[in-house]
């Protein structure tokens, strides 16, 4: 059984920091991509950043130069550093990894249960 444990998040004012971190742990074999996805009400989940396990990263051009997505492969845990926040990237954060949990099995992707983040203006 894999589990992802998501801490961090909470409420910041805008233009100010927050971090993110988000730990893999249980029946893992191998990680190909961790990432962070956001969903605000209303609208659809989006993809925030990613990261390879080997370290190619890639971000939505509304965080990019804003967020930084980091990750440390011995502890299958990935990490989002997020500065100058604004209001609009108010939403619960999600981590989710594509990841074989044992050698039998495929490739498949596994989520965290959320976090708020909350920037007021």
């Amino acid at each position: 059984q894999v589990q992802l444990a998501e801490s961090g998040g909470g409420l910041v004012q805008a233009g100010g920091s927050l971090g993110l971190s988000c730990a893999a742990s249980g029946s893992i074999v191998s990680i190909t991509v961790m990432g962070w996805y956001r969903q605000a009400p209303g609208k659809q989940r989006e993809l925030v950043a990613s990261i390879t396990s080997a370290g190619t990263t890639n971000y939505a051009d509304s965080v990019k130069g804003r967020f930084r997505i980091s990750g440390d492969n011995a502890k299958n845990t990935v990490y989002l550093q997020m500065n100058n926040l604004k209001p609009e990237d108010t939403a619960v954060y999600y981590c989710a990894y594509t990841l074989k949990p044992n050698i039998f099995a495929m490739f498949h992707d596994y989520w965290g249960q959320g976090t708020q983040v909350t920037v007021s203006s």
